[in-house]
């Protein structure tokens, strides 16, 4: 076997990378021309604002509409359904309503403060935002990225299935942020688990030494896709107090010789994997897009 890659960033718009003004070419200043001219150079990108707020059917039908044939979106999952905090101004506004009691007590919101049928309807809003990418076979994989306080537990573990039962029949990819999913005890457990949900294990690339550090685990849990996700490896930034962005946190660019070993390692997957995908997360000004533009040229 030897799979295709898709290298890619995990934004396009991000303020930083359109004020640099070293990416887009003159001229290139609306919503639309923006992604008309990435996809141009990129055959994916990962969608982080839908981690955020609730995605639209509408801007999806936007986004395939401005992409070329087989320009591939993975979407990460809403931050509710992951588990982490949530506030209200990040909830669809019915449902924000719904629960207003909540908040009245509490700044934020969790999955298990749900009621049931709230549950059903965020999912049910999540899938249905996408599905016009999913039409126009432009949705790539669902990615899954839990918060650092998400450990090997059997309650964790339960959240987990629910959400694979949830997406079942769409592609799915997880991501860690709690060192113990890779530890000696767990490691071998948490692969046969990404396995059994039949979820794209994400080989990360951060800094290392922090709680919320992963180590590269080069491993392959679904025939048919691996992600490499690669967040930068600036320790000075990555659990930086006051981020009012995230590029505050991702500021890191790979060298040549960096991606160069990142290419030799990615060739290896290519054997295990019909699709490789390939996503820069390092995201102050043009850091990701040049990074991207170097790894595809050393990956022909």
């Amino acid at each position: 076997m030897t799979g295709r890659v898709q290298v890619g960033t995990a934004s396009w718009t991000d303020k930083t990378l359109i004020s640099s003004k070293r990416f887009y070419p003159r001229g290139c200043s609306s919503a639309e021309d923006r992604l008309r001219y990435y996809a141009s150079q990129f055959p994916m990108v990962e969608v982080d604002s839908s981690y955020y707020a609730m995605p639209s059917m509408r801007n999806s039908m936007l986004w395939a509409e401005r992409t070329p044939k087989g320009f591939t979106f993975n979407v990460k999952a809403f931050r509710l359904l992951t588990g982490h905090q949530t506030e209200a101004k990040s909830l669809p506004p019915a449902i924000a309503k719904e629960v207003q009691g909540h908040f009245v007590s509490n700044r934020h919101i969790y999955y298990s403060d749900m009621p049931g049928e709230l549950v059903d309807e965020m999912w049910r809003q999540f899938k249905g935002a996408l599905q016009p990418l999913r039409d126009a076979g432009k949705l790539g994989a669902v990615h899954f990225q839990f918060p650092p306080w998400v450990v090997p537990t059997q309650a964790w573990y339960a959240h987990i299935n629910e959400c694979a039962d949830r997406m079942a029949g769409w592609d799915i990819s997880t991501e860690f942020r709690q060192e113990r999913w890779f530890d000696g005890e767990h490691r071998a457990a948490t692969l046969d688990f990404e396995r059994q949900l039949v979820a794209a294990h994400v080989i990360v690339d951060m800094p290392q030494g922090f709680k919320n550090s992963l180590p590269q685990i080069w491993e392959v849990t679904t025939p048919h896709r691996a992600i490499v996700r690669l967040h930068g490896r600036n320790r000075a930034t990555w659990n930086v107090k006051g981020a009012t962005a995230a590029s505050d946190r991702f500021n890191y660019d790979y060298s040549d010789q960096e991606l160069g070993e990142l290419a030799s390692q990615i060739q290896l997957l290519r054997r295990q994997a019909e699709l490789v995908q390939v996503v820069f997360n390092n995201n102050f000004e043009d850091q990701g897009q040049r990074n991207a533009s170097t790894l595809q040229g050393m990956l022909l």
